[in-house]
């Protein structure tokens, strides 16, 4: 049996208040609502009896026989057979005049089709012995038909719309589960990771050159293992203090969120309960320098930076910035060819709007980006002419990086070509993160 013959109090009461006007308004001596009811067995549909009128104290609903679909249609005249079509199919303006029962004696007896937005949902049977219906007790009758189609049809809406929400919960739930599990499986590899890490910074002297090496993998795994907490607390609807954070000022703003990029959780995005904070960049760019000039030696290219040793502050997020920095580093390293150059430098303060702002840049003399492309590259998932390249990548790690930026009330600059290569087969990238000077540093 499906949910068809599911009915709140609601609708029962309703019925009954339709039956009463019929009853006492119109003068009808019996009538009965019928609901459709599509068997699991078969599929065939079927109708209910739901309400009757009048009900005698031993008389049980289930003592009226249900009714198939064909029985009524036969007894419908000829000329509406053809306007009848199965279930779903109905046409409600074809269909929503009343019709006499033709082999009626008394030809007293109606039935009404119960259709809203051309679904068939039952029938309203009913009738009187003294009189013939006029016309305009016909149209009160017509209207209470399709005032209970309406609400059954709302019913069967919410039940189905409740009845998706469930199977919808279930999938969420095991996709969960699923998520708790690789987040387990993952832990054991990184806290070997780590601890080997460790192992091998106190084998190695400072003086060797694979000291920053093993220094580098510690720090990438602590920072695999900030993401993993992340992602799980995300998961689980539960904050995270950002520990790496260790200066906080009242006086700055907070991150401003628009409903359009909150829509999307990600937990790599900071809270927009969480505060801008004054940020040392060497903190951020010494780790990832280190590990990009690892990358950048494997791959023969030439990394270098331009880091003075007294460096402004910014107002912006830690974590944040350090994945903005991460993807916009990996990805001149992943778009220059060998032989290529990959330069990160400080650019001159600028003013805007009586704020100073200090400029990032990350250089390289790789493929560059068309000019066709450089409107959308910002875009999640679009790659541009990259994606028909044998490069891997998914499209996200400048749209992350725009979207971190903007919450950090800063701006991502685009320049390409950039004439830093001397090879007009690679005319090169250039980006540039522009945040504002933190207040102390003016």
């Amino acid at each position: 049996m499906s949910n068809n013959h599911i009915s709140s109090t609601e609708f029962a009461t309703l019925c009954q208040s339709q039956i009463t006007l019929l009853t006492k308004g119109l003068g009808a001596v019996w009538s009965v609502v019928y609901l459709t009811e599509e068997l699991a067995e078969d599929g065939q549909t079927q109708l209910f009896p739901f309400a009757i009128y009048p009900q005698a104290d031993n008389q049980s609903m289930s003592q009226l026989p249900t009714i198939g679909l064909p029985e009524i249609w036969q007894q419908f005249q000829p000329h509406s057979i053809a306007q009848l079509l199965p279930a779903n199919l109905v046409n409600e303006n074809n269909t929503s005049k009343s019709e006499w029962q033709p082999e009626s004696s008394e030809r007293k007896q109606l039935i009404l089709p119960l259709i809203h937005q051309e679904t068939f949902i039952g029938l309203l049977v009913t009738g009187r012995k003294d009189r013939e219906w006029q016309k305009t007790e016909l149209r009160q009758i017509e209207e209470i038909a399709r005032t209970l189609g309406i609400a059954r049809f709302l019913e069967l809406q919410y039940h189905w719309t409740q009845e998706e929400l469930a199977i919808q919960e279930n999938l969420r739930r095991i996709e969960h589960d699923r998520l708790d599990d690789l987040l387990h499986q993952l832990r054991n590899p990184l806290t070997a990771l780590r601890t080997f890490s460790k192992l091998l910074m106190k084998r190695l002297l400072p003086v060797d050159r694979n000291h920053s090496i093993a220094k580098s993998l510690l720090e990438q795994s602590d920072r695999f293992q900030e993401l993993l907490q992340q992602f799980e607390a995300e998961s689980n609807n539960t904050p995270v203090a950002d520990s790496s954070i260790s200066i906080n000022t009242t006086s700055l703003p907070l991150l401003e969120v628009d409903d359009q990029a909150n829509t999307q959780s990600n937990f790599l995005l900071p809270s927009f309960t969480a505060e801008l904070n004054p940020i040392n960049l060497k903190q951020i760019l010494e780790p990832l320098l280190n590990t990009a000039r690892a990358i950048a030696n494997d791959r023969q290219i030439k990394l270098t930076a331009n880091i003075s040793e007294s460096i402004p502050s910014v107002v912006g997020n830690f974590q944040g910035l350090r994945e903005v920095l991460n993807n916009l580093i990996d990805n001149a390293l992943k778009y220059t060819p060998a032989g290529g150059k990959v330069h990160l430098n400080l650019e001159p303060e600028r003013l805007v709007k009586e704020q100073k702002f200090l400029g990032i840049s990350i250089k390289d003399t790789g493929y560059g980006i068309p000019l066709q492309d450089q409107e959308y590259i910002f875009t999640r998932h679009y790659r541009g002419v990259q994606a028909e390249s044998d490069i891997p990548g998914t499209g996200l790690g400048l749209a992350i990086a725009k979207e971190l930026i903007n919450k950090m009330q800063g701006e991502i600059e685009l320049i390409s070509p950039n004439n830093f290569s001397k090879d007009s087969r690679y005319p090169g990238t250039t980006f540039i993160i522009w945040l504002p000077v933190s207040l102390n540093e003016s």
